[in-house]
């Protein structure tokens, strides 16, 4: 039994295997520059390796990403009740803390998920929480876990949702957005309002790489990004109703989160990859969210997972997509998020013109005059 109990790294890779890779082709320095980037919101991790390892595993070997970004992952970190946590690694001072560990350590001790490197981010519970995964031969420069560039490189922010890495040619910016809630209250709207000023702050601030940010985002741009826009515009919880018009509606579809999304977008000189792309709604396979089998949600589905880029990365993109499709949920690996990939060229290139005819959020508010846009955090 031996050869099934690996001696386990710090950033939860095999130790040995993780030597051996790395010495092959890391120390004499061919590092390749990733190109191929898949994101998913998981809502459990070690859920979906448990019930849907095939299915995942398989989108895997398809498409071959050199870069794996998960939210929710929804492992609580290492540390007993009365100490700090340590936020970049599994907690394993129980014995079922320990069971789950030993599990998820095996599922990267074989291929594919041999192939990288993970770095965690995680909450104290089961809650929230981000990581990466980044192929051997593709390690980045640095990973920190907040937005403060003089922040030490092992500052968590608290629940984590933040993982930022530089690569030679750009940064790679995970976030898990926390969602917005229905009401006028500390851990909800504030709450959200705080995350989407810090996020604005760090977008535009003065960086020598351009920027590929990733990740649940936690907001539908455009009514083209939702299946059913008055659906969501109006919706509220019970019989409460915010004391600010922008405020009304399902959390994420929110004009007050709209109208932030348009300015970090703009201020930030990002580019949403998907949009660029394809520019009219795709009813079956153009959303990232759908809603429970039954009840009031069946059928209704959001696009709140992106690939953001710098402009300046724009002719570059190749690929952007959604790997889900339909209200059955299919190709979601059994999260109620779908996976989305992201695919560029070795070599910068002339950039499409974007399609004008997109109607933006500013265009809706001077159309509409007013706004009418679940935790664990979703959608």
């Amino acid at each position: 039994m031996k050869r099934f109990f690996q001696p386990v790294a710090r950033n939860g890779a095999p130790a040995k295997k993780q030597a051996i890779q790395e010495s092959n082709g890391l120390e004499d320095g061919q590092v390749n520059e990733p190109s191929k980037f898949l994101s998913w919101n998981a809502n459990s991790f070690l859920l979906r390796l448990k019930n849907d390892r095939a299915e995942f595993l398989a989108l895997l070997e398809k498409f071959d990403p050199d870069v794996i970004a998960i939210q929710e992952v929804r492992l609580p970190a290492a540390g007993k009740k009365s100490e700090v946590k340590d936020q970049g690694n599994i907690k394993d001072d129980t014995s079922s803390a320990r069971e789950e560990k030993t599990f998820l350590m095996r599922q990267f001790s074989v291929s594919p998920l041999a192939q990288y490197q993970v770095w965690w981010s995680l909450a104290e519970s089961k809650y929230a929480g981000t990581a990466l995964l980044v192929k051997h031969k593709c390690k980045p420069i640095s990973v920190k876990y907040c937005l403060d560039s003089s922040a030490p490189r092992d500052k968590h922010e608290p629940e984590g949702r933040i993982i930022l890495a530089e690569f030679r040619t750009f940064r790679l910016l995970v976030t898990y957005a926390p969602n917005n809630g229905w009401r006028e209250e500390e851990v909800s709207f504030q709450r959200r309002r705080k995350w989407d000023k810090a996020l604005h702050s760090f977008v535009t601030q003065e960086h020598e790489k351009p920027l590929i940010w990733c990740g649940d985002l936690n907001v539908s741009h455009e009514d083209i990004d939702v299946s059913h826009p008055d659906f969501f515009r109006n919706a509220k919880q019970k019989d409460y109703t915010p004391p600010n018009t922008e405020d009304i509606g399902q959390p994420g579809f929110t004009l007050a989160e709209r109208q932030r999304f348009s300015a970090i977008l703009k201020d930030g000189h990002l580019v949403d990859s998907y949009r660029w792309l394809h520019k009219t709604q795709d009813f079956d396979s153009g959303f990232t969210w759908a809603g429970n089998a039954v009840g009031k949600y069946r059928g209704k589905r959001m696009r709140i997972d992106y690939f953001l880029i710098s402009e300046q990365l724009v002719g570059r993109l190749l690929r952007s997509d959604i790997q889900g499709r339909g209200i059955e949920h299919i190709g979601y690996c059994g999260s109620d998020h779908c996976p989305i990939t992201l695919e560029l060229s070795a070599s910068t290139g002339s950039s499409p013109q974007p399609d004008v005819s997109v109607k933006t959020t500013e265009d809706l508010t001077r159309a509409n005059g007013e706004g009418k846009v679940q935790e664990e955090d979703s959608p």
